[in-house]
């Protein structure tokens, strides 16, 4: 019994393991931008956009305004800056599961 037990647990912890390595995204370099000011996207008003490949995607997942100030001199409606981002393209706009900025030096 204690063998089979450890058995199914063993079996259990690699599955579980294996689905990890598979559900992993590896984060990618992108330009961040207002989409509107800077990548000369249609919208409603300045809004977050990436662009990946040469296209440009609005982004769901966070906001412009969760990095700062957009209409500051190095802000997102006045730059494109770069930003380290996880996350999948769907219906023509990238859903972020993580979205870092990276500060120039």
């Amino acid at each position: 019994m204690k063998k089979t037990l450890f058995v199914l647990f063993l079996f259990i912890g690699i599955a579980t393991k294996a689905q990890d390595n598979k559900t992993k995204e590896k984060p990618q370099i992108v330009e961040a931008a207002c989409g509107e000011c800077q990548f000369g996207m249609k919208g409603n008003g300045c809004d977050l956009a990436v662009r990946i490949n040469g296209e440009s995607y609005f982004v769901d997942g966070t906001k412009i305004d969760q990095h700062g100030d957009a209409h500051a001199k190095d802000g997102f409606c006045n730059a494109i800056s770069k930003a380290s981002v996880t996350g999948k393209i769907e219906n023509n706009r990238f859903k972020a599961t993580s979205f870092t900025l990276i500060k120039e030096k």
